[in-house]
């Protein structure tokens, strides 16, 4: 939970300028918070305005009293200081670091460019960290039916005092066919859902809302779920939302973890391989492999902002690489 009193007057301006200006999200403003003044702590230390005598006590730094003059001091070799420490005490790996120096170039341009508070924007010729290219994980398609087969088994009643496998098979099911993020997954409100045009309508990132469609795999376990889903006592903020935890108000994204990784187990497939980010993986290399679906659709289906990060997905096919390769006109020479 953000508190603005633990905050200096400009960085809840800039929270502020995120929030409405750029439409940002409520976890995007979160994560802003958390990397800004993180980075102030450190900030603070380097320049000897406070005593500590751990490192690891950077965090607990107060920096309500914080002022622009101090802010005008930080160069560009100040940044990659603190990176650097982010990768030497936290182990932070490279698109973490990324990440915290995309919010630091954004923070520095509000303040040089858009509230004119400074003059010179330490963080103009900051460079991206490079990134390690790797092929995503995901289930095989064996795999996949397995876990809806495994999924679709009512259990006993060894979890708390329901039978869940009917609300659990929806949400794999919308997580292997549809290739949506958690937290997309868990903000669907039913009237998000229309059963006649057999489609959904989601927010993703950057708060942009997008369509999904509905294959009948997802409309069938949706439906099936509807009939399941209770009724009576639901929490008065989560009276609109799809899944339901057993509390009786909107799963939350760690349940929806903890179910993907038991049903994961339960189907005899390492849950500490595969997460729920990998079933968007698995949804998205299905399609391609087996759907023949084109590159700009999937980058649409999947939300991506630049079709680059979609084109992962065109090179984790070993199989067609083979018989691309198979099919030369001179295999047989």
């Amino acid at each position: 939970m953000i508190d603005p009193m633990d905050n200096p007057i400009f960085l809840n301006d800039f929270l502020d300028y995120s929030s409405t200006i750029l439409n940002k999200s409520p976890n995007s403003i979160k994560e802003y918070n958390y990397d800004i003044a993180h980075f102030l702590k450190f900030i603070k230390n380097r320049f000897r305005m406070v005593k500590i005598e751990k490192i690891e006590q950077i965090r607990e730094i107060k920096i309500d009293d914080m002022d622009l003059d101090t802010i005008k001091k930080i160069t560009l070799e100040d940044i990659h200081a603190f990176l650097a420490y982010l990768k030497s005490n936290y182990n932070s790996k490279p698109a973490t670091i990324a990440r915290k120096a995309s919010t630091i170039r954004i923070f520095f341009h509000y303040l040089c460019n858009k509230s004119k508070r400074i003059h010179i924007n330490p963080a103009q010729d900051l460079e991206n960290p490079k990134l390690d290219r790797r092929l995503p994980k995901y289930l095989s398609l064996e795999q996949s039916e397995k876990l809806l087969e495994t999924v679709s088994t009512p259990k006993e009643k060894t979890h708390g005092n329901h039978d869940n496998s009917v609300r659990n098979f929806a949400i794999i099911t919308l997580f292997l066919n549809c290739g949506m993020r958690l937290s997309e997954l868990v903000g669907i409100d039913i009237k998000d859902i229309s059963f006649e045009d057999s489609k959904l309508n989601v927010i993703g990132k950057g708060n942009k809302e997008r369509t999904i469609y509905l294959n009948k795999a997802c409309l069938r376990a949706v439906k099936a779920y509807l009939e399941v889903r209770p009724h009576d006592q639901i929490k008065s903020d989560s009276r609109d939302a799809l899944f339901l935890s057993e509390q009786k108000k909107r799963i939350s994204n760690r349940t929806v973890q903890y179910v993907v990784k038991e049903e994961l187990r339960n189907a005899g497939i390492d849950p500490e391989k595969y997460s729920v980010h990998k079933l968007r993986h698995t949804a998205a290399t299905l399609m391609y492999k087996y759907g023949q679906v084109d590159i700009r659709a999937l980058q649409e289906l999947l939300g991506h902002e630049s079709i680059a990060t979609t084109q992962i997905y065109t090179h984790v096919d070993n199989d067609q690489i083979r018989t691309a390769v198979e099919k030369n006109p001179l295999s047989n020479f």
